[in-house]
């Protein structure tokens, strides 16, 4: 073993006569762990959070969308047919989007009507799979059923089996003037996918209920699909927008939503920064630790060089010394963040329940579950940091130490 790292280790755990250098390097150390722990824990719920969000509002939208110049598609089979010799298209479905007010008694809600054809929404949604009450094979043609989200059912106060009224804003001239069109449905099921937005806002029809309704013959609003990789939709609403031609408008997911997953992007990245500085103020901790070891230490290091040591070895002695704290500080906040963002389904509860309230209120944020996706990518960003930073803090102090003077150091001695 080299001298330089044999004392520099001897003087990190040696007992000083100075307990106050200890408890600042205890101080160091632990602001490192603390610091590389927030942000394991931090990032790794963000991932989450982003990952859970993307999941749930994919599941009701599409990863990409295919419509007409205005809006509506007339052979949407056909277009179905091209779209799918695209060898990243692995479902399709037709929809008839517009707006709607469902009135129950005295309870009025705004909602966002879709048309769907049940057989063939299983392939780009997985509404079906978060049915509450019913299904969604009770759309039925001209059975006039409809499908709502459990906020808005909750709001109007229907359960399965009830019947609402559905006005649509498309109005009929009469000779006692323009009179709202409306039309009694059954409710037939309730869903809820755990996204508030669509919850409380969405109702489902069957296509052919939803034609008649609005009136548009055999026109449909668009078709929605799904590829085998929701990352790949950008390239693929390239690639179809070449093949449709210019009378077809094809948009994904990362267009329709990509305020959102920018704003939640830019929130890591200035959190990341933000929670850089606990690591930086545990540096400049080191740093006080290492001067005022340097200053202990002056009889120590003249010693050294009166005996032959240089001065970049009197400098690697205490680079050593203080990159063992932040290596420690570093490995403590690793193990202890990763195994709290593996934990945070159950902490979060825990502390919830403790101090008995919710964090993530229902109708307030997207989740009401606190999400955790460690990516080893961002642990060892991190940990790299830690490490860089801790260095960069050795190197002032160790710098002063290398250049005290022995005659100057031992005078008094």
């Amino acid at each position: 073993m080299r001298y330089e790292l044999l004392i520099g280790l001897r003087y990190t755990r040696a007992k000083r006569r100075n307990r106050f250098i200890s408890f600042i390097s205890l101080i160091s150390l632990g602001g490192v762990a603390l610091g590389v722990w927030a942000l394991i824990v931090v990032l790794s719920v963000m991932n989450g959070f982003q990952k859970e969000v993307r999941a749930r509002i994919l599941g009701v939208v599409s990863h990409v969308q295919i419509s007409g110049a205005d809006g509506t598609l007339a052979d949407w089979e056909e277009v179905a047919a091209r779209a799918k010799s695209n060898a990243h298209v692995v479902g399709s479905a037709p929809f008839v989007n517009a707006q709607g007010m469902l009135v129950q008694g005295q309870a009025v809600r705004g909602a966002v009507v879709r048309g769907i054809l049940p057989e063939r929404e299983s392939q780009v949604a997985d509404i079906g799979e978060h049915m509450r009450t019913g299904t969604l094979t009770s759309l039925q043609p001209g059975a006039f059923n409809i499908v709502l989200g459990i906020e808005i059912a909750r709001a109007l106060g229907v359960r399965q089996g009830d019947k609402i009224t559905l006005v649509a804003p498309q109005g009929l001239v009469t000779p006692a003037g323009m009179v709202p069109r409306l039309k009694q449905f059954t409710v037939s099921g309730i869903f809820q996918v755990d996204h508030y937005e669509y919850d409380a806002g969405l109702a489902l029809l069957r296509m052919e209920d939803a034609q008649k309704l609005y009136q548009t013959g055999e026109r449909v609003s668009g078709l929605r699909l799904k590829l085998d990789d929701l990352f790949a939709a950008p390239l693929v609403t390239r690639e179809l927008a070449a093949v449709l031609g210019p009378d077809l408008y094809a948009s994904d997911w990362t267009r329709s939503h990509a305020n959102f997953f920018r704003a939640v992007d830019i929130e890591k990245r200035m959190m990341m920064i933000i929670l850089t500085l606990i690591v930086a103020v545990a540096a400049f901790n080191i740093v006080s630790t290492l001067v005022m070891l340097v200053t202990d230490k002056q009889a120590d290091i003249a010693i050294l060089r009166t005996l032959g040591a240089s001065p970049g070895s009197v400098m690697q002695i205490f680079v050593i010394q203080g990159l063992v704290l932040g290596l420690l500080g570093t490995f403590l906040g690793a193990v202890t963040g990763v195994i709290t963002a593996w934990n945070v389904d159950v902490i979060v509860p825990a502390i919830e329940s403790l101090l008995g309230f919710k964090f993530l209120s229902r109708d307030v944020y997207f989740i009401t579950d606190l999400p955790s996706e460690v990516r080893w990518a961002d642990v060892g960003t991190i940990v790299g940091m830690s490490v860089v930073i801790s260095f960069l803090a050795t190197l002032p102090p160790s710098w002063r130490a290398a250049r005290i003077n022995p005659a100057e150091a031992l005078r008094y001695e």
